[in-house]
């Protein structure tokens, strides 16, 4: 049951404002969020019927970059923005690939982190397995706390996971710097998987609904930042493209793991608003 009182919430949340991760938690179908989460997914469900598909696109794309990863080898991930616990956790997948394997989530609001922990102490493997509240932007707090866990080993490659997330940072947040400081920490080997949302070769149709929806983020505690395709590859400069590429997030390694909500978008990919990467660092 969805938390409907005071005495549920977490210290630290803010329930003014409806909240990225709860909303995005609310449109998975999740239980991890507020009545002020809930109207605001209502709402937008009411405005653009398919957004909770185009949601579930995300994480899909999440499941199956864990799972190329792991099977490349990658055996330790960094999870930034990480979100509500929900179907298809980045520990979870790496897990079935590898058993060994090992990850640390960060995010800054207080639920995601609360109940990231409760699944953690409940399902996971302490050495293996921890949560830190950081703000990603502080490059160096969330790199001193996620290797402060004793979880990740910083001489090996790591998976760097910034998925559905960038797009709440704006140019005064340097989300390039940013993202670039985390990659010149890595050792060569690891990877930056990330997806991003765009208005870059999206059909017009629709486009009223999708701006209405904007104008909905901007009123809440995180406006959107759309960035184009070119922009968007910015953030792989000096890393390696994985085939294929920059691509629409339904058509990047659709194989790889059941996807059906992506699978509802093969026909016009673009209609799902979103690109997704996966970069290499030599």
């Amino acid at each position: 049951m969805a938390p409907n009182d005071q005495d549920s919430v977490p210290e630290g949340v803010d329930l003014e404002r409806p909240n990225p991760a709860r909303i995005y938690d609310w449109f998975l179908g999740g239980h991890n969020n507020w009545a002020i989460d809930r109207e605001f997914g209502a709402k937008a469900v009411e405005i653009l019927p398919n957004v909770r598909t185009m949601a579930r696109v995300g994480r899909e794309f999440l499941g199956r970059g864990v799972q190329y990863l792991a099977d490349q080898g990658i055996t330790q991930f960094l999870d930034l923005g990480s979100g509500v616990p929900t179907v298809g956790n980045v520990h979870e997948i790496a897990d079935s690939v590898n058993p060994d394997s090992r990850c640390v989530y960060v995010d800054n609001e207080s639920v995601a982190v609360a109940h990231s922990r409760v699944l953690l102490e409940r399902e996971g493997d302490p050495t293996r397995h921890a949560v830190v509240q950081a703000d990603l932007l502080d490059v160096d707090q969330v790199w001193e706390a996620a290797l402060d866990t004793g979880v990740l080993d910083p001489t090996k490659p790591i998976g760097l996971i910034v998925v559905n997330v960038l797009y709440f940072f704006g140019p005064d947040d340097d989300p390039y710097g940013v993202i670039r400081n985390y990659v010149d920490r890595l050792r060569p080997g690891s990877y930056l998987l990330s997806s991003h949302m765009t208005d870059d070769g999206v059909p017009a149709e629709g486009e009223e609904e999708r701006a209405a929806i904007r104008d909905q983020y901007a009123r809440s505690s995180s406006p959107l930042f759309l960035r184009s395709r070119e922009e968007f590859a910015r953030f792989f400069d000096g890393l390696e493209l994985v085939e294929p590429g920059i691509a629409w997030t339904p058509e990047w390694k659709p194989d790889l793991r059941p996807s059906p909500a992506s699978d509802e978008f093969r026909a016009h990919p673009e209609a799902s608003t979103g690109l997704a990467g996966l970069g290499r660092k030599l």
